[in-house]
């Protein structure tokens, strides 16, 4: 590890190698059954983004994988299921969808999450590539058990 971690004053950036960032990422499992959707977008916000590191910097993508199972059994706070509404408007007068959690539960639940990440993760050219290392699932999955995830 120390190879890969060079510092040789205090006052500067400890460099890690991109080869070392990359090829050391954990993988980890959260089941979101009866988990809170705002404290769930939190946790896996930070994972994504590496907050827990030693070496973390906010212009490189030092996170981790993670796999969200169950995504459908995730709950909300107060009246947020008829209230919160997923808006999209296609440029056109008029054209503006509007589409309640209820419904997108149901029909779509993994963008629920998604959108819920999406929104907490620093809006720079790295959020694509973070997002790309989050796995959702409506069920239970054994799809990464080689890659041997943690589980939390």
């Amino acid at each position: 590890m120390l190879e890969n971690i060079t510092k040789q004053d205090l006052n500067k950036t400890v460099w890690v190698r991109p080869d070392y960032l990359k090829n050391n990422r954990k993988w980890y499992i959260i089941d979101a059954n009866g988990k809170t959707l705002g404290k769930l977008a939190v946790e896996i916000a930070n994972l994504l983004t590496g907050k827990k590191k030693a070496h973390l910097c906010d212009f490189w993508d030092c996170g981790d994988n993670v796999i969200i199972e169950n995504v459908w059994k995730v709950k909300v706070t107060w009246n947020k299921m008829a209230n919160k509404m997923y808006r999209s408007h296609s440029g056109y007068k008029g054209h503006l969808k509007e589409i309640p959690l209820s419904r997108m539960l149901a029909t779509h639940p993994e963008r629920v999450i998604e959108f819920a990440v999406k929104g907490m993760l620093p809006k720079n050219k790295l959020r694509a590539e973070r997002l790309k290392r989050l796995k959702l699932f409506v069920g239970t999955t054994d799809k990464y058990n080689n890659l041997s995830p943690e589980r939390i």
